[in-house]
């Protein structure tokens, strides 16, 4: 997986900068990565890390997204909502980072601990829980599900 520069240091170069073009012209500075990049990548990791045989399909299974619906993403044909985008960080098993990132690029808000649900969501993720664990603990207490079957 390509290592990114975490935002916070971007910005604090950005606003060291003499000019808009100093920054830019930084090898670092500017990443252009759509999520269908950003998801190809972690489903690569995954297989290399986890299981040789984790793919599109298996990812639908475990995050609880429609099939068609995942291909299309990968494909760059559609973009995810938030809650569907939140599954499939949990069907990649991804970090609290890779979350966050995953979602700046599907055009949604991050996860925001301010927010009670979005703190269970955060947790969840944090103790590398499953979806369905996470849906469950949202449930647990009192909060909507990411899951919604009638969908």
């Amino acid at each position: 997986m390509q290592e990114e520069r975490l935002t916070e240091d971007l910005v604090n170069r950005l606003l060291e900068a003499a000019t808009p073009e100093a920054f830019l012209a930084e090898d670092d500075a500017v990443i252009d990565r759509s999520l269908a990049d950003y998801l190809n990548e972690l489903l690569a990791d995954r297989k290399a890390r986890f299981d040789a045989k984790f793919n599109r399909s298996r990812l639908a299974a475990d995050s609880g997204v429609n099939s068609t619906f995942v291909y299309d993403i990968f494909d760059g044909k559609s973009m995810p909502g938030r809650d569907n985008a939140i599954m499939l960080a949990f069907g990649l098993r991804c970090d609290v980072r890779e979350t966050q990132r995953l979602l700046r690029l599907a055009g949604v808000s991050e996860l925001w601990p301010k927010r009670r649900r979005d703190a269970i969501i955060l947790w969840c993720v944090k103790h590398g829980m499953t979806r369905v664990a996470c849906d469950d603990e949202l449930y647990r207490l009192g909060e909507r599900p990411l899951f919604d079957p009638k969908a």
